[in-house]
């Protein structure tokens, strides 16, 4: 195994002492006394007090002395921790191991980026040949982000690589703000042409298959004042062509009439096609239409309009463009199949009688599929966990990929001609290895495998199945070090989303690595609300029915306790964002049923959500208090109105950032100043705010770090927990 690079305290793996008692905890902190006001607000004729709204500005003078005299009760008492110290250096161990992206072939030439442990940024490297057992060749460093700050808070948010392998577009965001900054490099020579474009949210880029530029989508430029926190309406899609300035970017399309609707351009392998994507918010329903590229220069001129033509245009279903033949093109699509299925349309004949089924709904998630080496590699979930599948251009399948084991493989990528693809394999209790895949001869050869400071082989991930309140029955991984007895003491990290569609499925975190070594349990069920089942199982958890994913997470926590697996006292619970909301919605709902709790950067406030940046995109999940039957609904489990005063709530650390916007940071502002003042009982509410940071994507390692130490510590006091 690799040797660190420095000398650090090993925690002793295994040897944890439970108290028999609840953990003690000190009296009630000298929490600031966040000033109450009389705001108060009317819904369908319901009076609603606010009286933290004055929180809901980050950069008053007010807030400002709020957030300080926060941080420093939070910090303080996590410094207090005897084994925080110990966690650190032991969380910076592990972490540093060699980590690569997965490998993007243009031009013959291989993108891809690896972090060699503790930087606070990966690095883009370039590759100009590949051996014949998958090795990487005559590599060089492309860009790297860790120069551009010197705290490593500028973050590369995406790239693209040209088609002949000499440009590369990227983009830029600071502080962990979802506003990017794009730029381009060249790739012979690493160094950045003048291009620059700004004001780009929520958006790739697609480059023209003669090399000269790239599709994008962008915003106006807000006010200053509202950079952060004001409502990000009227996307539009642009071409930026090198060498010009970006106010001379041809206008692709826009809609005045459709302030919700957001755009995505993707350039047709063909090159003859520019296939839009037409979005609302994050419903996974969408419109698509396509712009024939022919005579196409991106030389019109700023004042460019061009004949979009609307294929799709029902907001029925879930359309995503997987490739095409001339007109006939591929998508992926839940029509119909609430699974999801491949169909082909031909633009000739765009008729819905007209279509075509390539690959049918099976019993297994289709959850994503890419049109690479003349085939259809299907990736399925099954039970939350991969499968994936190769099928030929007609639908036949082909052959299954072996994997390993119960993880997730991810990757896929490529053109329909290409003879090979890269993909990325990761666990429980295993990092990331990098695979191609070579076609032609129908095999898998590794690239890299990272070189760890522990034994994959000491864990292990099983999966159950539990009932939820009304009967469903909702599978969940469960890890820990392999041997461990169900003594019913064992401290156990409950972890859930439950939204979005988006599913959870098994990955690896240096974070709960560190936990299982102290022998606890890391679970995570597979909620309604997410993707795991497809549509029906999302649907069972949005709008009206959100009740059902809290329900869901409410059941597995009871599961483990019925089973032996921990008891109440030694229960913690943990989400971000949107599973931010579950834990707020749980800790309210059943604060008798967990010993912590971990809401992160979460949604909080849900009658007023959808006021801030890209929140109202959130209404297709969650519902609006604007209509009355979904207000009451909303407020019938939104944390911040559910917190009841005098309750005794379970020990809690509340985490956000300044510059999250994203979920912006007033949600945890106001439930901590809510939490605080209603609390009935010793344990802790503390909120901890980081600076220079956003929601999540881009953090620098140090402060990965830095926040995973403070969550642990927290986690092994609360719980009761003494390491030796």
């Amino acid at each position: 195994m690799r040797q660190s690079r420095f000398a650090l305290a090993r925690i002793v793996v295994g040897m944890c002492v439970i108290s028999s008692a609840r953990a003690q905890t000190p009296s009630p902190l000298d929490y600031p006394q966040a000033r109450r006001a009389d705001q108060v607000d009317h819904y369908h004729g319901v009076a609603v007090a606010d009286p933290y709204r004055w929180l809901e500005d980050p950069d008053s003078p007010e807030t400002r002395e709020w957030i300080e005299a926060e941080n420093q009760i939070t910090h303080h008492y996590l410094e207090q921790i005897p084994q925080r110290d110990a966690l650190r250096a032991r969380l910076t161990e592990l972490w540093d191991f060699e980590r690569y992206g997965v490998p993007v072939e243009r031009g013959g030439r291989y993108l891809f980026s690896k972090n060699d442990g503790l930087q606070n940024q990966s690095v883009l490297y370039v590759a100009e040949h590949l051996s014949p057992d998958g090795q990487l060749q005559q590599v060089r460093e492309l860009l790297d982000p860790n120069t551009l700050s010197a705290d490593g808070t500028v973050a590369l948010s995406g790239y693209a690589l040209s088609d002949d392998g000499k440009w590369l577009a990227y983009g830029l965001s600071s502080a962990g703000s979802d506003w990017q900054t794009w730029k381009v490099r060249s790739v012979d020579t690493a160094e950045d042409t003048p291009d620059l474009v700004e004001w780009v949210k929520f958006s790739d880029a697609s480059w023209t298959k003669d090399n000269a530029g790239f599709f994008y989508s962008r915003y106006d430029q807000p006010d200053e004042e509202n950079k952060f926190v004001g409502a990000n309406f009227h996307q539009k899609l642009y071409y930026h062509r090198l060498g010009t300035p970006q106010s001379d970017d041809p206008l692709i399309y826009q809609r005045r009439d459709e302030k919700e609707w957001g755009f995505s351009g993707q350039v047709s392998d063909d090159g003859q096609y520019l296939v839009i994507s037409v979005n609302r918010g994050t419903a996974r329903k969408n419109d698509l239409f396509y712009l024939p590229l022919a005579g196409f220069t991106g030389q019109q001129g700023p004042d460019y309009q061009g004949q979009v033509i609307e294929l799709l245009k029902e907001f029925d279903a879930q359309y995503l463009y997987l490739g095409n033949e001339a007109t006939r093109f591929w998508f992926l699509t839940d029509l119909d199949a609430p699974r999801y299925r491949v169909i082909e349309i031909d633009l000739n004949r765009p008729a819905r009688d007209s279509w075509r089924e390539v690959i049918p709904e099976a019993a297994e998630v289709l959850e994503g599929v890419s049109l690479v080496g003349d085939r259809f590699v299907a990736a399925y979930l099954r039970d939350a966990h991969s499968q994936i599948k190769l099928f030929d251009i007609n639908g036949q399948l082909e052959r299954e990929l072996d994997l390993p084991g119960i993880g997730t493989a991810t990757g896929f990528t490529g053109q329909r001609a290409d003879r090979e693809t890269f993909y990325a394999y990761t666990s429980f209790n295993t990092p990331a290895a990098i695979y191609r895949y070579d076609f032609d001869r129908g095999a898998s050869q590794l690239v890299h495998r990272p070189q760890l400071a522990f034994n994959p082989e000491d864990y292990v991930t099983s999966q159950v199945f539990y009932q939820s309140k009304d009967g469903t029955r909702v599978p969940m991984f469960i890890s820990h070090k392999r041997g461990l007895e169900k003594a019913g003491q064992t401290p156990t990290l409950l972890y859930g989303y439950g939204g979005f569609n988006i599913s959870l499925t098994p990955s690896f975190s240096v974070s709960n690595l560190v936990w299982m070594e102290q022998g606890g349990i890391f679970a995570v069920p597979s909620l309604r609300g997410g993707g795991e089942y497809g549509r029906q199982w999302h649907e069972a958890g949005m709008k009206l029915n959100k009740q059902n994913v809290f329900d869901d997470f409410i059941a597995a926590a009871e599961y483990l306790i019925a089973e032996g697996y921990t008891t109440r006292d030694r229960l913690a619970i943990s989400g971000r964002s949107n599973g931010g909301l579950l834990v707020g919605a749980c800790l309210t709902q059943r604060p008798d049923l967990f010993g912590a709790t971990l809401p992160g950067v979460g949604v909080l406030d849900m009658l007023r959500f959808h006021k801030f940046t890209i929140g109202w995109a959130w209404v297709s999940d969650y519902g609006s208090a604007e209509n009355p039957e979904e207000f009451a609904a909303l407020r019938a489990y939104s944390p911040l109105h559910n917190i009841k005063p005098g309750e005794r709530y379970p020990a809690t650390l509340i985490t956000t950032a300044d510059h999250d916007d994203r979920v912006v940071p007033a949600h945890s502002f106001k439930f901590a100043a809510a939490l605080q003042a209603a609390q009935g009982g010793p344990e802790p509410v503390l909120i901890r705010i980081d600076t220079k940071a956003g929601h999540g994507a881009g953090k620098p390692t140090a402060k990965l770090i830095e926040e995973a130490a403070d969550i642990l510590a927290f986690l092994v006091r609360e719980l009761g927990v003494t390491t030796k």
